[in-house]
């Protein structure tokens, strides 16, 4: 179900972009698949770019009560975390690696540094596309202040992350919001987190686009995963 990759990072790791919305749960088996394959030495890494149709997942850490509404269809996605939406319009990579080993400033079995590194892609990538993207301490994923970062002014998030690590293998991802339809995050509390909104590239007025958003993605995985020496090539077309 992965398809064969487009390009490949500097370092070797696999893009693979799949056309049209790709099922859930087929693609939950694929990820698993391809992490046993990477884990057994018969399969290169891989970050794996699709579109879901309009769905809920559910982490290990999920709370039946914060499904508000299931207008559509729920899994278990069996990531860390808690309720997400994925859907047309939002760009979801699962990530595949052998963790085992570095990644460039990501040092060999470091959980906590592999989870730093995929928010600083995101906000390296949302750079590259005019946006400031922000950590906040306490709430996993990207955020982005709105009213010119006032103090008590709103902040809305823009990337989600849930990751799961079998044998140091890891995979799951990151969603990014590029132009979903923002209403369907309604149905759920969206990782937990019921005080803040969720925004989009559009919706901050960013006329940006899947291809766009993928280009951003591939530029600034260089200056997050790939060693010194690497960091300033461009991932080469097959």
């Amino acid at each position: 179900m992965i398809p064969e990759p487009s390009t490949r990072s500097a370092d070797g790791t696999a893009w693979c972009v799949s056309p049209g919305l790709t099922p859930y749960a087929p693609a939950l088996a694929a990820m698993q698949a391809r992490a046993a394959a990477i884990r057994e030495g018969a399969a290169e890494e891989c970050v794996w770019l699709v579109e879901h149709p309009p769905l809920y997942t559910a982490g290990t850490s999920a709370r039946r009560e914060e499904l508000l509404d299931p207008r559509f269809p729920t899994f278990d996605a069996g990531r860390g975390g808690q309720w997400t939406y994925h859907g047309p319009g939002q760009r979801t990579a699962y990530v595949m690696l052998d963790l085992a080993r570095a990644h460039g400033p990501v040092p060999p079995r470091d959980l906590r540094a592999y989870v730093h590194a995929l928010e600083g892609w995101m906000i390296r990538a949302l750079a590259r596309l005019g946006v400031a993207g922000e950590r906040r301490e306490g709430r996993v994923g990207i955020w982005v202040a709105r009213g010119s970062g006032r103090p008590g002014g709103r902040e809305d998030k823009i990337g989600a992350i849930g990751v799961r690590v079998s044998r140091w293998v890891s995979f799951h991802g990151i969603a990014l919001n590029v132009e979903p339809d923002l209403s369907h995050f309604a149905g759920i509390v969206p990782c937990g987190i019921a005080e803040h909104g969720v925004t989009s590239l559009r919706d901050l007025g960013v006329p940006a686009g899947m291809a766009e958003c993928d280009a951003a993605l591939q530029q600034a995985w260089a200056e997050t995963f790939l060693p010194v020496s690497f960091a300033l090539t461009n991932t080469n077309t097959e």
